[in-house]
């Protein structure tokens, strides 16, 4: 499934090191899988980049996205896998999939680095099949463009040509007479605006004010470039040239009149007309979506439009003391609570002031785009590394990593902390470390770009990044001040299959020739035939106990994650002695099986491993056990018993349960 490695571990490269003294200090990907990951390393190991580095907080963060990314797969079985937004099911989500589609950037963004591409391909298939009802604002075309320059892969881009189309030009329902587009705040995934809450006289904001935003139109621009590229791939010059056009013209629409010259920024106007707010106005002050079109380098490279980011600078601007604003302290209603949490009371979403890691993702991956390819003086990579170390800390919720929705800008701290909050997928991060601080700049043809965003005088004094595939080889990033830490001497060393193929002295922008070569072969041979979409349709569980149906169900949803603040799957009650529980799976019909994986949670309290465990089928009218092999049972990993291919319409764990202690089933897959 994927290339062999030609950077050893270290246990292996011990034994070279007089002849290589590289491999010496490669990165182990076992030992830091498994200390990262413990039980559920397995799925790591062959799949992820392996980072170190000397600043211990952002080293550990990296690898704690990576578990937000596992836990956010979900299975749907034979339409593949999806990112999800939120751990459980929320309301507002697109059933039965329980897909969302405003933070599909960051889900791509962060699974094109994965060395096995399924996911990425899946979820893309997915959203371009079916998955995406616009529910919200996107840039879906971008995001898979931006992956093709990291696989190289044109086939699994260039078959959805048509469906981008099809997409994108049903977003002329939000196509103005002025030729910008408008959208309402909370369809753009950033309920209580400016221009909502001042449409509203300021008595609310959750819903309305629409208005013509940054955000909107720097994300329709950057899908008609995505659009206009693939285009050109496939031979299709008159789409190609027609985007292009259509790119340039709103582009042009956006700068004249989006562009506020009284406050030196991108910011909305109002679409909306009432007795608080008239068409076309501007709103009345900066927020941070104002950034967002550097996200895709829209803004032509002029210090008039570049000056914007000083006000990322400002601590009475978008500088909050925890992190970036979103709304600046000046505006009337800054930080004004409008929304409570019915069931808890706990405050709800809002965007008048609060730290989102969601647009801190945006804002970073514009800075970064600035800092490399434009001419400015405003802002700097020693504000890069700051800004990317106030995120890292959001990460730590009272010594724990636990990332939530959104936070103080001016005092440390999480606002919503409601219960669907835990570890939420509605950001970035490790994009923002491989093309960011570690500087992997992918490019379209066949070369390789590494800026890292790291000030000459970093403090910083190494890191490695290592096992990226892209366009088909295997890469490795590796800074050493002095060159004690690798003893490869000092600088900045980019290694393409193990060879050298670029150095620096300093922290400064190299570039690589890196020919094109096969990307590697998605592997989609086994598929889960166990996954409940809809509740009361096949397959359907049962229980010996805890057999409550939402309780039930979750055993065979699709979702494995370990993650103890959010409980997940089906969780036996308590018994006074040790005894048999059960849990079954009804396909409803004969179906063809070979394997099983079986997701165990555990804890130092109510939650503990099964004593044994047998798998059983529905055979005559009968269940009989399966003669198979089977691991041993693992708390918090995977577990995987595989026997003979047979057809069975049941399916059955059974196992001991140990006294006074319950058993979490997080998952049971059948292949």
């Amino acid at each position: 499934m994927h290339p062999p490695r030609t950077i050893l571990t270290v246990g292996a490269c011990l034994a070279l090191a007089e002849a290589s003294p590289l491999l010496r200090r490669a990165l182990d990907p076992q030992a830091l899988a498994s200390e990262y990951f413990g039980n559920d390393s397995p799925w790591y190991q062959d799949r992820i980049p392996y980072f170190e580095c000397s600043d211990s907080e952002i080293q550990d963060v990296y690898y704690y996205r990576w578990k937000i990314f596992r836990a956010h797969q979900r299975d749907l079985g034979q339409r593949g896998y999806i990112s999800t937004e939120f751990l459980d099911d929320v309301g507002w989500q697109l059933e039965p999939w329980a897909s969302l589609n405003d933070a599909t950037g960051f889900h791509i963004g962060e699974g094109r680095w994965l060395r096995d591409r399924r996911f990425s391909d899946d979820y893309i298939n997915h959203m371009f099949n079916g998955g995406n009802d616009r529910h919200f604002t996107d840039y879906m075309a971008d995001s898979t463009w931006t992956r093709y320059l990291v696989d190289g892969d044109e086939s699994t881009m260039t078959r959805h040509l048509d469906a981008m189309i099809t997409l994108y030009d049903e977003w002329n329902d939000k196509l103005d007479k002025s030729g910008l587009y408008w959208i309402e705040p909370l369809a753009d995934a950033t309920e209580y605006t400016i221009s909502s809450i001042d449409a509203s006289g300021g008595q609310d904001g959750f819903g309305g004010g629409e208005a013509f935003r940054p955000s909107i139109n720097s994300y329709m621009w950057a899908n008609f470039r995505a659009i206009a590229n693939i285009a050109n791939l496939t031979g299709r010059s008159d789409v190609s040239s027609s985007y292009v056009d259509r790119a340039a013209e709103l582009k042009q629409l956006f700068q004249d009149n989006i562009w506020n010259d009284t406050l030196g920024h991108f910011i909305d106007r109002h679409y909306t007309s009432n007795e608080f707010v008239q068409y076309w106005e501007p709103i009345r002050g900066r927020e941070l979506v104002g950034l967002v079109p550097w996200m895709f380098s829209m803004p032509d490279d002029d210090p008039k439009y570049s000056s914007a980011w000083s006000h990322l600078l400002d601590s009475d601007k978008l500088s909050g003391s925890s992190g970036m604003r979103t709304v600046e302290p000046s505006y009337e209603y800054y930080m004004r609570q409008y929304r409570y949490d019915a069931a808890t009371g706990l405050r709800e979403c809002q965007w008048n002031g609060p730290v989102w890691p969601y647009q801190t993702t945006q804002a970073l991956l514009g800075l970064a785009n600035l800092l490399d390819t434009y001419n400015q003086t405003f802002i700097s990579k020693t504000d890069y590394l700051n800004e990317l170390r106030r995120y890292t800390k959001l990460h730590y919720n009272n010594g724990k990593l636990d990332l939530e929705e959104d936070y103080e800008p001016d005092k440390p701290g999480p606002i919503v902390g409601l219960p669907r909050s835990h570890h939420y997928f509605h950001s970035g991060y490790n994009d923002l470390i491989i093309s960011g601080l570690v500087g992997i700049r992918p490019q379209a043809d066949d070369t390789l770009v590494v800026n890292p965003m790291l000030p000459a005088d970093s403090d910083i004094s190494y890191f490695r990044l290592q096992d990226v595939a892209y366009h088909g080889h295997t890469l490795a990033v590796q800074w050493d001040a002095d060159g004690s830490h690798y003893g490869q001497g000092a600088g900045l060393k980019v290694y393409v299959d193990g060879d050298e193929a670029a150095s620096a002295a300093g922290l400064e922008r190299v570039t690589a020739s890196v020919s094109r070569a096969s990307a590697t072969t998605i592997d989609r041979s086994r598929i889960a035939k166990s996954v409940q979409l809809v509740r009361g349709q096949y397959p359907i569980g049962s229980a010996s106990t805890g057999n409550e149906t939402e309780n039930v169900h979750d055993a065979i949803d699709g979702r494995v994650w370990f993650f103890p603040e959010l409980p997940n799957g089906w969780n036996s009650n308590a018994t006074e002695e040790d005894s048999q529980q059960w849990y079954a799976i009804d396909f409803g019909a004969d179906t063809s099986l070979t394997s099983a994986e079986l997701a165990f949670f555990a804890d130092d309290g109510d939650f503990a491993l099964p004593k044994d465990y047998t798998v059983l089928s529905w055979d005559n009218g009968e269940w009989k056990k399966i003669v198979g092999e089977g691991d041993q049972p693992v708390a918090n990993g995977i577990t995987n018993v595989k026997w003979a291919d047979l057809s069975t319409s049941k399916l059955m764990l059974q196992f001991t349960q140990l006294a006074g202690k319950r058993t979490r089933l997080a998952e049971f897959k059948a292949f």
